[in-house]
């Protein structure tokens, strides 16, 4: 199940700048509902394994164990797998495409602030 189980991503920068979006599209545009999915991806945790595998190497993924836990598989069980985030893209939100834009994004926003 651990590789298996699938939810809905954006990078903190996707997240930050859709709030940012969504406060200034005007309620006109919006219309009813007033609630919207946002842009995001669907990816497995097998997914994340592999885009991080690809970025950083295996040895990245090496430490990671698979255990079964029962009580966190019947929480995520219950997790929605994906959005359908179209009228979202109608009103100019956007976020990251892939699980290894994702990780791109994260590097490249952390390594900023490590700087600074």
């Amino acid at each position: 199940m651990l590789e298996t189980a699938r939810r809905w991503f954006a990078s903190p920068r996707a997240a930050v700048e859709l709030f940012v979006h969504a406060a200034q599209i005007g309620g006109s545009r919006v219309g009813p509902p007033r609630a919207l999915n946002m842009p995001g991806l669907s990816a497995t945790v097998g997914d994340e394994i592999e885009a991080l595998a690809g970025f950083a190497g295996p040895k990245a993924v090496g430490p990671i164990r698979r255990e079964s836990d029962v009580a966190i598989q019947n929480i995520v069980a219950n997790w929605p797998q994906g959005f359908d985030a179209k009228r979202g893209h109608k009103l100019g939100s956007v976020a990251e495409t892939s699980f290894d834009e994702i990780i791109r994004v994260y590097v490249e926003d952390e390594g900023k602030r490590a700087a600074a």
